[in-house]
């Protein structure tokens, strides 16, 4: 009995399910091993040094989670700290995004809940390299959705080492971004699979994904602005779905309601700039769904006049709600926009407004030699990636373009945004690679299939009798029966030429793969494995010693070997044994996370740089003479003051390099402080050439005094490279108690005030000697 064709076609052969599942089973296994392979290579900073905590903001996050896991969540939401800007204090619960603190929080809980006795410092130091793991399964994910398996694993493995990601999410860099890329990736995942699929189910899935990112990072705005960009873009090339639609819509209203219910975003929600695109496109896309829902249900007669009644009410509404918008910003000094933000849409705003901004090293532009450090070959594969997903373009790879375009714009305004662009980049990366190994491999396939081909027609030759073999006859005979059985009748012979050897011809010049040169496929496939070479060499030199020394502990190589330079605990301990718990430490507002969770005083600024007022304030008595600095610095019950000096070891970080901007931000809030008067001939000098100014000011005494001493009498600045000129001074309002081993940390105690002795003023003494004068000539007292 003969098995019709049909159904032999249907059922799939077995070898081909059992590749599948050998394919499947070989991508998790290799999933695997890029998520061992991105949480190993960031642990160089633990096996280098200790288990420590890293910068200046995780130390705060670092006590905040300490608080969490001992007093618990209510608590938590209603802290307020009276150890930080004294005497204001700040509220915690309202003013920090939540979502890494929860998320350690959390891990600990179950550790704890499963008699793993791990330290809230460990889970929190091992935080960020086990999310960037998850980082790199998202991408693969995302890049998956976009064009495949081999693409998303390329992509998935790129991520796992790239330099920008591996120096926000070492061991130990317990910030924001060490969950927040993960957030942001997987959110772009399931709006891609939202738009893929059209499932309303990844839709819900998308907004509690936003909703984690919201609790995590401020940069949740990037994805609230970059997604109604790319809707906007889909309308207008008239490639709106219904898809489109599900992937949008819920995302606008579920989100932005679970966004308010961060206390730190709140109504910020729905009453800020940044916000305003997302419900303009929202409008934008029910007038599009409607007119397209009338199209479906109406004539073409009746739907121009219903066309035209819709559109014309959308403007009316459009208009009504931009009216809204416009009286809402108009009525905020920053027109609705936050500081950063503007900074980021004119990058000369924060210099001219809000130097507190500008100061930042993380918030100035990139150079480009950045670029190539923190994204090495991928910077000269990205364009690669973009030409591959135009062909062909489709839904997802236009949003994959979007996401690359806007990150590169974010990078160039600010160095801390390259954090942002490294997975787009690993994903056009990977894209470039795995387009680029499929016409290799199939081109060497062909070339062995091909050779093999002509190794059995030559063996067929060397045979005696018929040159023909029997499955050539075969296949001779199945051709002659099939163009039998589809041979076209004489009156329908014009029809089958016009509908179908037309299309067949046109797909077989579409479908045909690029074949190469066998040499030039071993060539490049060569070139192209020595590329990732050289990228997998950077990457482990970028994690091993760029980026994973501790900022809080130093070190250095000389030619007697390597030094490590730990003043900072140093003196952080010193505060901790030596003070009184009520003391209050003043220092620049760089230093404050650090003083408070390491040595557990109160200071007057931190990172947080909430009140501008009071920053500049402190930057006001750094730069003001000694008498003036100690009234400011008494006014506000400080007892100690901390300043960062770098000159006898060379660390070029220090408080004498970052005192313009203490200049700068004290003289934006009070006018005399001036920042001319600290230079000379429009140069910052601190040699003998330096400004009377410069030269009486407390920093530069607090940084310089008993200087001369460590070398002879010379006063030389490493970090500056010329002698200082001020060598020989006292100090009269402020006493040295502590300077750590090399010099790196110096703190200072307010000497109290004289005391005043009654009857000794100026008006009393004149008063007094008008008196005598005048009873000289009259007897004298017998009594005294």
């Amino acid at each position: 009995m003969a098995v019709p064709v049909d159904n032999l076609t249907k059922q799939p052969p077995a070898s081909s399910t059992l590749r599948f599942a050998f394919g499947n089973v070989l991508a998790f296994f290799i999933l695997l091993l890029i998520g061992v392979l991105a949480f190993s290579i960031r642990l160089f900073s633990v096996i280098k040094y200790e288990s420590v905590i890293h910068e200046f903001d995780p130390y705060f996050n670092y006590r905040v989670t300490q608080f969490l896991t001992k007093n618990g969540i209510y608590d938590f939401w209603n802290w307020f700290d009276d150890r930080t800007w004294y005497p204001l204090g700040r509220v915690i619960g309202g003013t920090v995004y939540p979502g890494l603190t929860l998320t350690a929080g959390t891990i600990w809980k179950v550790l704890q809940s499963l008699n793993i006795p791990l330290s809230v410092e460990t889970v929190c130091v091992f935080t960020a390299p086990v999310f960037s793991a998850f980082a790199a399964w998202a991408a693969y994910l995302l890049t998956k959705e976009v064009k495949g398996t081999g693409a998303g694993l390329t992509a998935a493995v790129l991520l796992a080492m790239v330099p920008s990601y591996i120096s926000r999410s070492v061991a130990g860099s317990y910030d924001n971004e060490a969950v927040a890329i993960f957030a942001l990736i997987f959110t772009f995942y399931l709006y891609v699979k939202t738009l893929n699929t059209g499932s309303l189910f990844y839709a819900t899935l998308n907004s509690i994904s936003y909703f984690y990112m919201v609790c995590s990072w401020g940069g949740y705005t990037f994805i609230i602005n970059l997604i109604p960009m790319h809707v906007l873009l889909c309308i207008v090339t008239g490639r709106y779905s219904s898809r489109l639609y599900i992937a949008y819509a819920p995302l606008v209203v579920l989100g932005t309601l679970l966004a308010a219910l961060v206390p730190v975003v709140g109504f910020n929600a729905v009453m800020t700039s940044e916000h305003f695109a997302s419900f303009l496109v929202f409008i934008v896309i029910h007038v599009v769904a409607l007119a397209y829902y009338i199209k479906g249900i109406l004539s073409p007669k009746m739907f121009k006049v219903a066309a035209t009644l819709v559109v014309s009410v959308g403007l009316v509404v459009c208009c009504a709600v931009v009216a809204v918008l416009v009286a809402v910003v108009a009525s905020s000094p920053t027109k609705g926009w936050s500081g950063r933000s503007l900074s980021l849409l004119d990058p000369t705003y924060a210099s001219k407004y809000i130097p507190i901004i500008a100061s930042v090293s993380e918030h100035q532009p990139p150079t480009w030699p950045s670029y190539f450090m923190d994204l090495n070959v991928l910077a000269f594969l990205v364009p690669a990636g973009i030409i591959a997903c135009f062909a062909p373009l489709s839904d997802a790879s236009s949003f994959v373009i979007l996401y690359l375009v806007m990150s590169v714009y974010f990078s160039g305004v600010m160095v801390r945004l390259m954090l942002v662009l490294a997975p787009a980049a690993c994903i056009m990366s990977g894209i470039a690679l795995s387009e680029a190994f499929d016409v290799f491999t199939r081109s060497i396939k062909f070339y062995i299939s091909n050779l093999s081909e002509s190794l059995q027609v030559d063996a067929g030759d060397s045979l005696p009798g018929n040159n023909v073999s029997p499955q050539n006859e075969v296949l001779k005979n199945e051709k002659k029966e099939d163009t039998l059985k589809e041979r076209p009748s004489r009156k329908n012979k014009k029809k089958e030429k016009e509908n179908i050897e037309k299309p067949s011809v046109k797909s077989k010049t579409e479908k045909r793969p690029l074949v190469l040169p066998v040499e030039a496929s071993f060539f490049a496939l060569f070139l192209t494995v020595l590329l990732g070479g050289f990228y997998v060499v950077h990457s482990v030199w970028a994690a091993a010693e760029a980026y994973s020394a501790p900022s809080i502990v130093l070190t250095s190589h000389s030619h007697d070997g390597l030094h490590v330079f730990d003043d900072f605990r140093e003196a952080y301990a010193w505060l901790s044994h030596n003070t009184e718990v009520d003391d209050k430490v003043a220092s620049w507002w760089d230093y404050g996370y650090q003083t408070t969770a390491m040595a557990n005083r109160t200071v007057i600024v931190d990172n947080n740089t909430w009140n501008n007022t009071h920053i500049a304030t402190v930057g006001t008595a750094m730069s003001s003479p000694e008498k003036a600095a100690w009234e400011i610095f008494n006014s506000l019950d400080v007892k100690y003051v901390l300043v960062v000096f770098g000159g006898l070891v060379g660390y070029p970080s220090d408080d004498i390099n970052k005192f313009l901007w203490m200049v700068r931000i004290g003289g934006g809030v009070f006018p005399h402080i001036k920042e001319p008067d600290y230079l000379r001939d429009g140069q910052y000098r601190i040699d003998s050439q330096a400004t009377p100014t410069m030269l009486n000011s407390l920093m530069y005494k607090l940084s310089y005094f008993r200087f001369v001493e460590t070398d002879g009498g010379k006063g030389y600045d490493r970090v500056r490279r010329t002698e200082i000129g001020k060598k020989h001074f006292k100090l009269t309002h402020f006493e040295e108690v502590f300077t750590t081993h090399h010099w790196m940390v110096r703190i200072y105690k307010l000497k109290p005030q004289k005391n005043r002795i009654r009857g000794k003023t100026k008006k009393s003494k004149s008063k007094t000697s008008s008196t005598t004068h005048r009873s000289g000539t009259m007897k004298k007292n017998p009594w005294h």
